[in-house]
Parts: C-alpha cells; sequence; structure tokens
C-alpha cells in the first residue's frame, strides 16, 4: 500500500505556499521513491526548486470537429448535441469554436452525413524529468489556452502506479482542481490564517467532501493573521496537520528557489511526520 500512496496538495486560493508544501514533502522522503506530478499546468513552478533533468517531452492535444461542408447539409445536429457551444449552424455555415470544444467527439460520431472528422488541436506539453530521488511529470499549457484537465488527465496518466506520488495542484475550486486531486488517497489543504484564506479553506472543504476524499489542513504564515482558521477546523473537526510560521529565512530561500528543508535542515523531519500522520490516516 506504501508505494501506491497518492496525495494531494491543494488550495482554495493562489499564494498560500501550496507547491511549497508539496515540494518539501517529496524532498522529506528521500529514502522512499518518489514521483512528483506538477498538474497546476496553467503555472508549473515545482521545477524551480527540484531542478529536474528533463528526458523526455510531448506536444498534448484534443480532438476537434473540421467539417467538410461538400457532405454538410447544415441539419444542426452537431450543434444540438454539443454541450459547450462549440459548434454553430448560421446561414449554410459551421462555424467552430476550438476553444469551446472538450474533444468529447459527439458531433462527428452522430452527423447523419458522417461530414466531420476530427483533428488534433494542441494544447501543452508533457515533460518528465529526473532527480537524484525524484520523477518529476508537469504539464505546460499553452498560453492562451482554457482547456486543462486534458493535459491533467495526461500527466496522471503519465504516471508509475508503484510510486508514492505527490500531486501538486492548481489552486481554486474549479474543474482543473477536481481533475487533479481525483482518486487521490488523501489531499492536503494549504491554507493562511486571513479572512480569504478561510473563505476559500471553506469552499475548498466542500468540493472535497464532495467528492469523498480524506483530507486535513497545513496552516502556513501560522503566526499571523488571526484565529478563525483554527477555530473552524476545530468546529468542522478537520485536523490540523502542521503549522509553519512566518520566517524571513524561509521567505529569502524560497525567492532564491531553495527548498525550506535545505535552508532550513530541521524542517525535514517535520515534513516525514506530516507523512506518516497522512499514512496512518489512509492506512487506518
Amino acid at each position: 500500500m506504501e508505494g501506491k500512496i497518492v496525495i494531494s496538495v491543494a488550495s482554495g486560493k493562489g499564494g498560500t505556499g501550496k507547491t511549497t508544501v508539496a515540494v518539501n514533502l517529496a524532498l522529506s522522503l528521500d529514502n522512499k521513491r518518489i514521483q512528483f506530478l506538477d498538474c497546476d499546468v496553467e503555472e508549473p513552478n515545482a521545477h524551480i526548486f527540484l531542478k529536474p533533468k528533463i528526458v523526455h517531452a510531448q506536444s498534448i492535444g484534443i480532438p476537434v470537429p473540421q467539417v467538410n461542408e461538400e457532405k454538410c447539409t447544415f441539419c444542426g445536429r452537431c450543434a444540438q448535441v454539443c454541450l459547450y457551444n462549440a459548434i454553430a449552424v448560421v446561414k449554410k455555415k459551421v462555424l467552430i469554436f476550438p476553444e469551446l470544444c472538450h474533444g468529447c467527439g459527439g458531433c462527428s460520431l452522430l452527423c447523419p452525413e458522417k461530414a466531420i472528422k476530427e483533428v488534433n488541436k494542441p494544447i501543452g506539453v508533457l515533460e518528465e524529468g529526473k532527480t537524484d530521488s525524484i520523477q518529476l511529470i508537469q504539464g505546460k499549457l499553452n498560453i492562451g489556452e482554457m482547456m486543462a484537465p486534458p493535459l491533467i488527465r495526461a500527466v496522471k496518466k503519465a504516471a508509475n502506479n508503484n510510486l508514492i506520488t505527490i500531486i501538486d495542484v492548481s489552486p481554486g475550486t474549479s474543474c482543473p482542481v477536481i481533475e487533479a486531486v481525483k482518486d487521490s488517497d488523501f489531499c492536503i489543504l494549504v491554507t493562511e490564517p486571513t479572512p480569504f484564506g478561510l473563505n476559500d479553506l471553506i469552499l475548498a472543504v466542500e468540493v472535497l467532501r464532495k467528492i469523498k476524499i480524506p483530507f486535513g489542513v497545513v496552516i502556513n504564515r501560522a503566526d499571523v493573521g488571526d484565529k478563525k482558521v483554527e477555530k473552524y477546523c476545530k468546529k468542522e473537526r478537520i485536523p490540523i496537520l502542521m503549522r509553519i510560521p512566518m520566517d524571513r529565512e524561509i521567505a529569502i530561500s524560497y525567492s532564491n528557489g531553495i527548498p525550506i528543508v535545505e535552508g532550513k535542515p530541521d524542517y525535514k523531519e517535520k515534513f516525514k511526520e506530516l507523512y506518516k500522520e497522512i499514512k496512518t490516516m489512509v492506512l487506518k
């Protein structure tokens, strides 16, 4: 079971220290086989701290429709079946909006004249890299592209299911977050003791409870702000797994691309204890 444990690290809002927690957790488990999936595909930055050697890269795309208007009778069936309004039929013209297409293939499947074929539309790049102890798989979404979930699925599909897996999830509670945390054994929610941190933590908790993934909270910059986050967690019986104080040395190390466990080695044991606590909760 240990080799297959999957821990996702998420946050209701950006800037709470989610990637910091994910990276330092991975680096603390240096006597284990680890893979790190950077599923924050709109802004992947774990590589800044892990410093891997990229050994493989491939383009990832989704199938979008292309209409042969010589065959098309402009019946409008394709527009009717598209749930995302990526196709419109007007005045004997079929308009395709690739940025709205989810690549489901319904339009080509149900076209009565077989006038639609699918062509590949690149949405981003999947990269695989290695450090001494960690395998990194990351997705980089093309600038201006909105369709993150297919790239996240590609990152997760490339993973080795026999390794301990740490997933860095994009901030928020939207579709990319759900795609990234889905099938995790446990999710760490990283928050900060501020009104915005509490508001977005509550939203994230609602999502994880809905999809039935066990979770706990790490409070970053724990000694600033107020105590409302701790009161909320106590009221909702949410375990607070770790508190990281506001620390100038940590901030300086972070700005130089140096992980906490390298800048302040005593934190390695703290992150190891975090993993042990999560492992106990998962195996319970």
